[in-house]
């Protein structure tokens, strides 16, 4: 999904997640990250000088963005009839860019710098604050564009990523460790794990520092700056093509400097505050690799199928007498997905970590969030999701365009 909130030196937009291409979200969900709240006072309305029409919804109470900090926001954008164009909440954490640096559309840069830390605000921004006549990706020309955004994080690029500093020794001049893949991708064992080999089809759990340049200066993003390593499936595409490349036949305990050239990267569009045709370096440290567990499919023969006015079709494998959850609903989910062909391209059974979201707010793909208002706690289903309820003639990572998904869901809680 573009986010078509970003822009190039062209003019022209990138994605804003910075490594992880198609995370393990393939529902377009967030893991756990985003509750709800206690009431909130009754939002602020203002306008700008410049034309832009925004509501605090609530009021943050730490600093407010400068020209050349570095800001982490959650957000969700639509067009003027109210359809969802772009959305940080496919992946599964917010995005970053610096004030002042020509990332964003000239609407988003003056409203992020209105805003304390904390808080969340809603945006309409008038197509020359956005993209003007012209318009962009599926934002049409002269479009008022709106945001419902959260500032969750506003730090002083003075104040570097806190980062493995073990990492961060020069290479010796001896390069016997040096490798180099078919496509170009080049790396150097700074220390040699003696762990699990890497394979296709495993559980990778990695801290990362990503470097946009051969000085490695600046940090566009880092695991360690989070707090938490990243897991992904190897061989999925869940990661940008220079890793699915390379990592095969490391080992856990390797500490590894990575150089991936641009077409193995973010190519000729870049992303977010990653250039175009920009060459990338990573400090890595491979944690753990363990085999991806293999959940199997619902048994749903002799079952009835529902279908709903929307072309939804669901299938009840284990039923439940609990309340029908409301919007609003925080719902906890265990799910494995399979494209038409039954090949299964995404499993939260396999990393062990069930998906949460809140129902009806636009976090997940509107056939969960139909489906989920007739799924109670303890519920076990099958979802047939067709192609416009789900990510269209677009299509998403390893989902074609117009493809029908199929996900075997159990609904573990449900909690307001």
């Amino acid at each position: 999904m573009n986010r078509f909130h970003f822009r190039n030196a062209k003019g022209q937009t990138g994605k804003s997640r910075i490594m992880l291409a198609f995370a393990f979200l393939m529902i377009s969900g967030l893991t756990g990250c985003h509750i709800l709240r206690p009431p909130e006072p009754e939002p602020v309305h203002k306008t700008t000088e410049s034309g832009i029409a925004y509501t605090i919804i609530r009021e943050g109470e730490g600093p407010v963005p400068q020209e050349g900090d570095r800001v982490s926001v959650h957000y969700t954008g639509r067009l003027s009839d109210g359809s969802v164009f772009d959305t940080s909440y496919d992946t599964e954490e917010p995005v970053q860019f610096i004030i002042g640096s020509d990332e964003l559309i000239p609407g988003w840069e003056e409203g992020i710098m209105l805003l304390p830390e904390g808080s969340k605000a809603s945006f309409v921004i008038p197509p020359s604050l956005a993209y003007g006549e012209e318009g962009y990706g599926p934002v049409p020309g002269g479009e008022t564009i709106s945001f419902e955004v959260e500032l969750l994080r506003v730090e002083s690029v003075d104040e570097p990523p806190v980062v493995d500093e073990e990492l961060h020794e020069e290479i010796p001049g001896e390069m016997e460790h040096m490798a180099e893949t078919p496509s170009g991708v080049t790396y150097f064992l700074l220390e040699s794990g003696d762990g699990e080999e890497l394979k296709e089809e495993m559980i990778i759990d990695m801290h990362y520092t990503g470097y946009l340049d051969k000085t490695r200066q600046p940090v566009f993003d880092s695991s360690y700056d989070r707090g938490e390593p990243v897991s992904f499936i190897l061989g999925r595409k869940m990661v940008i093509p220079g890793w699915e490349e390379a990592l095969p036949g490391l080992r856990v305990g390797d500490r590894v400097r990575m150089w991936v050239p641009y077409e193995m990267a973010y190519g000729t569009q870049g992303r977010g505050p990653i250039p175009p045709e920009t060459d990338l370096i990573f400090d890595m440290e491979l944690l753990d690799a363990r085999p991806v567990p293999s959940p199997d499919p619902f048994p749903t023969e002799g079952k009835d199928t529902i279908r709903t006015e929307s072309g939804l079709q669901y299938i009840l494998v284990d039923e439940s007498d609990e309340d029908m959850p409301p919007a609003g609903s925080v719902i906890t989910v265990h799910y494995t997905g399979y494209l038409s062909d039954g090949r299964l391209f995404d499993s939260s059974v396999q990393r062990s970590e069930p998906l949460r979201f809140v129902l009806g707010s636009d976090q997940v793909i509107r056939g969960w969030d139909e489906a989920f208002t007739m799924l109670p706690k303890g519920t076990k289903a099958r979802l047939i999701v067709p192609p416009h309820l789900a990510y269209g003639d677009r299509g998403s990572g390893p989902i074609p365009p117009g493809e029908t998904l199929i996900f075997d869901v159990e609904v573990i809680d449900v909690s307001k």
